[in-house]
């Protein structure tokens, strides 16, 4: 499977691409950041980072693109603007038909570190053993655009088979539903012989 793992922002959007399956050694492809200026208009710069997650796109052809899942934080300009940055990333791989998978930052921590707590060197430095790589990749967007793969490799299996379950459970529901609505033949015949006489 190979996935590129974003990590949003405005100003920096980490990007990187990794190779493997679950239970086997991982292997990065590229990793960089898709930036803009911080004083260009907010039209300009989310078309920068359109233009440049289509060439990530073009360059590596992943089958996933696993985003950071935007959560609530104090500093409410920030979060729109890593808000906006995914969004522009959905939409990238959405038009191209490649799947999108979201990731807290807390469950992409705990996948890489086994800490969903753990701080930006600690993910930095698991991300750099984990793909063998010689020194932690820079800046830390880059980093955890990586680790954002090797959560999504790592978590997609049991994610697939959850979800093959929960959609086998509703089809379940649904049927034993409709069994329980519809009279038996001879009686939706009387029924009828009823409301015609």
């Amino acid at each position: 499977m190979r996935v590129l793992g974003v990590d949003p922002g405005l100003t920096r959007c980490g990007v990187g691409v990794v190779d493997g399956v679950a239970g086997r050694p991982l292997t990065m492809r590229a990793v960089g950041v898709v930036r803009t200026h911080a004083d260009a208009e907010l039209g300009h710069r989310l078309v920068a980072i359109e233009q440049g997650i289509e060439q990530w796109l073009d360059e590596h052809d992943p089958e996933v693109l696993a985003v950071e899942r935007v959560f609530s934080q104090h500093n409410v300009r920030t979060v729109m603007g890593t808000a906006q940055a995914s969004a522009v990333a959905m939409l990238c791989a959405s038009r191209r038909g490649i799947p999108v998978a979201l990731h807290t930052p807390s469950e992409v921590k705990a996948a890489v570190t086994g800490n969903g707590r753990a701080d930006k060197a600690q993910v930095g430095a698991m991300v750099t053993r984990l793909l063998r790589l010689d020194a932690p990749p820079k800046p830390a967007d880059a980093a955890d655009a990586l680790a954002l793969a090797i959560c999504h490799i790592w978590r997609a299996p049991a994610q697939n088979r959850l979800q093959q379950a929960v959609a086998q459970n509703r089809l379940q529901q649904a049927v034993a539903l409709h069994a329980s609505k519809t009279p038996p033949a001879r009686t939706a015949r009387a029924a009828q012989k009823g409301r015609t006489a």
